[in-house]
């Protein structure tokens, strides 16, 4: 039987997947907090960031559309990478 060799999911163990866990909703609002709609719109070039933006439109336009949710993980993944980059820079110049 394959895949009953992996570890579950634990306190001890927890996975190192940075979405595991989080919500589309979470993700949708982590970027628009950190980019608005406006930089989003122009990172991401989906309507539902550039013509009258909303979570609850966003939300519904990502659940069924899988090229454009892949967009938005990558992009939180990448904003993740980021801020870890800055926390580093500045705990190295201090």
């Amino acid at each position: 039987m394959t895949g009953q060799n992996k570890e579950p999911t634990t306190s001890q163990n927890p996975s190192k997947d940075p979405l595991h866990g989080k919500t589309l909703k979470f993700i949708l609002e982590f970027l628009y907090q950190k980019y608005g709609w406006n930089e989003l719109g122009k990172m991401i070039n989906i309507k539902c960031f550039t013509v009258n933006p909303s979570i609850n439109s966003s939300l519904t336009f990502l659940r069924k559309t899988d090229w454009a949710r892949s967009k938005v993980e990558s992009l939180y993944l990448y904003a993740l990478r980021s801020e870890k980059r800055e926390k580093n820079d500045q705990i190295t110049v201090t």
